[in-house]
């Protein structure tokens, strides 16, 4: 018989896991609040704020496919956080600047390097990942 006082720190940390800020399911409950209003429940630009926008927003699930199924990570994390934002102006995209807030943790770029973001930026940029109509077949920063 197993022991249950083995079991229960096998389960919380199973548990802690799949909440970490970096998991995709954080990510998914990120863009369901700040970006769905949007860009949409399934990302392809139509959400109910949409028809409103002077600029329509993209379609996110074809970020891989309009780079020939190269993942632009980077790029992302930076039109995500407001990098890019800050310097091109003309688009109503709003800033968020709790993305750059909370611990920061170790990713790789897609090509072998590891830096560090903050923990919400890199979940929202895995669950755009997921997204994408097509996977990713390259990953590059």
């Amino acid at each position: 018989m197993i022991r249950l006082h083995i079991l229960v720190p096998v389960f919380a940390l199973l548990a802690l896991q799949a909440c970490t800020p970096t998991s995709t399911n954080s990510g998914r409950t990120v863009y369901l609040d700040k970006c769905a209003v949007c860009h949409g429940r399934s990302g392809k630009g139509d959400g109910p704020l949409a028809s409103g926008l002077e600029t329509a927003p993209p379609d996110l699930t074809q970020i891989a496919a309009r780079r020939d199924g190269v993942w632009p990570v980077l790029e992302v994390m930076s039109i995500v956080d407001g990098y890019t934002t800050r310097y091109l102006p003309g688009t109503e995209m709003p800033i968020y600047d709790e993305f750059l807030e909370g611990n920061l943790v170790s990713f790789d770029t897609g090509n072998g390097i590891r830096q560090k973001a903050p923990a919400g930026l890199l979940a929202i940029a895995r669950y755009l990942e997921t997204l994408q109509d097509s996977a990713p077949t390259r990953y590059v920063p």
